[in-house]
């Protein structure tokens, strides 16, 4: 009872410990910490690695010969001495049976070949199932990231405008600008502040959804984004390269491949009936309080039913040949998501360089311009508001474009079935 009560209060501490290190935990900041958290505490992809741990636990009990069968029979129990009797000693004589059933050769490795099989396919989907969870975990931090450097952007603008509008009413105070100048930059302040509030609702529906993905952990706080993750070099993004650790690598392909090895076992199973089972048995009689005799059987049941095997053959081979259309349909498909995201990559690449060496130099030197042309009377107000705008829509383009190949990066990766 001591041993019991100790062992009880170490569980419960230990029980406690846990709960207060998961109600304080902080995670974010980066997505390998929210894939790792995500990785060890979603309900789902936990509940088929247990899935995928039972249909292992399937293969030993598929390949095992059925239990044995005991018997008892009781010849002339009732007499007309003595009546109805059910003692083995006051009967005329009791038979003893067991009896085992013994299926025909190769039988049992082909049904456990098909539970590995299963297993394999269980594994694989836990597997695909991972790597759907992880592609949305990316793409909902790199939307996050989005949405937070453009609530960036626009704060930074705001601060702008309402430093614009004070230079305006300054220089309208002096007669050197007319009215619409203060007017134009309150309405663009206010038409930036409703923009402002746009964004920060769209970011607090993707925080629902990052926590969402997460599986809704309690007390557990995700900071918001701070980096994005580092691109691979470009020679590990070969396409051929790509190619074979697709095929190699990819889990919907490797559930595929699983179907086809249990569909192909199942065929050689179905071709193996046409030979019978059979069951042996042995016997003991009994007389009264003694041993008399002994019994040996050899059974086989006759497999008569040719038109029933027929058609179990048809449709296995026809599931064959659906494993092997699905498979191939499953490798057409990842191929071409794999092409098109590779290229998709490519293009934001581009597009970063493009944006970080020319356009947004230009944008910020435009509105350096603009601002001191503006202090000098040169240029109207207009002008300054739309190379305001420039250089925002420049930077958010930066942004986008880095994100857009960390969404393209999150589809190779969820076409190869891991990390590159």
């Amino acid at each position: 009872m001591r041993a019991r009560l100790v062992m009880l209060v170490t569980t419960l501490l230990v029980a406690s410990k846990m709960v207060l290190a998961e109600a304080g935990a902080v995670i974010g900041g980066d997505v390998d910490s929210l894939l790792a958290f995500a990785r060890e505490r979603h309900p789902e992809f936990a509940a088929l690695r247990y899935e995928a741990d039972a249909a292992s636990a399937r293969i030993e009990p598929a390949g095992a010969l059925p239990d044995p069968m005991f018997g008892i029979e009781l010849r002339d129990f009732a007499t007309a001495d003595s009546g109805p009797n059910l003692l083995p000693s006051r009967v005329g004589s009791t038979r003893y049976t067991v009896t085992q059933s013994l299926p025909w050769f190769g039988k049992r490795e082909l049904k456990r070949g098909i539970a590995a099989a299963g297993a394999d396919e269980a594994r694989a989907r836990a597997s695909a199932t991972w790597a759907d969870l992880a592609w949305q975990i990316k793409q909902a931090y790199a939307q996050h990231f989005l949405h937070r450097a453009s609530l960036r952007y626009g704060q930074e603008n705001l601060v702008l405008l309402t430093q614009l509008e004070q230079l305006a009413q300054a220089r309208y105070a002096g007669g050197l600008v007319p009215q619409q100048d203060v007017i134009r930059a309150q309405t663009e302040r206010t038409a930036l502040g409703s923009e402002l509030v746009q964004l920060e609702s769209e970011d607090a529906q993707i925080r629902v959804r990052i926590r969402t993905l997460l599986g809704n952990p309690e007390g557990v706080q995700i900071k918001p984004p701070e980096r994005l993750r580092e691109l691979p070099p470009p020679a590990r993004l070969d396409a051929a390269m790509l190619e074979a650790r697709l095929i190699e690598r990819n889990p919907r392909l490797a559930a595929e491949a699983a179907r086809i090895d249990a569909a192909r076992k199942t065929l050689e199973l179905t071709h193996r009936n046409r030979y019978p089972d059979f069951n042996v048995g042995l016997a003991s009689i009994q007389s009264r309080s003694r041993v008399t005799g002994w019994d040996l059987m050899f059974e086989i049941n006759i497999p008569l039913q040719r038109d029933s095997r027929r058609a179990q053959e048809y449709e296995a081979e026809r599931m064959l040949e659906a494993a092997h259309s699905r498979k191939a349909n499953a490798v057409n498909q990842a191929m071409a998501d794999l092409h098109e995201s590779l290229a998709a990559l490519h293009a934001a690449r581009r597009v970063e360089a493009l944006v970080q060496e020319s356009l947004l130099p230009q944008a910020e030197l435009t509105l350096q311009s603009a601002l001191a042309g503006y202090e000098t009377g040169k240029v109207d107000f207009a002008t300054v508001l739309d190379a305001l705008r420039q250089l925002r829509k420049a930077k958010e383009a930066l942004v986008r474009a880095r994100v857009n190949q960390q969404l393209r990066l999150a589809d190779i990766e969820r076409a190869l079935g891991e990390e590159l």
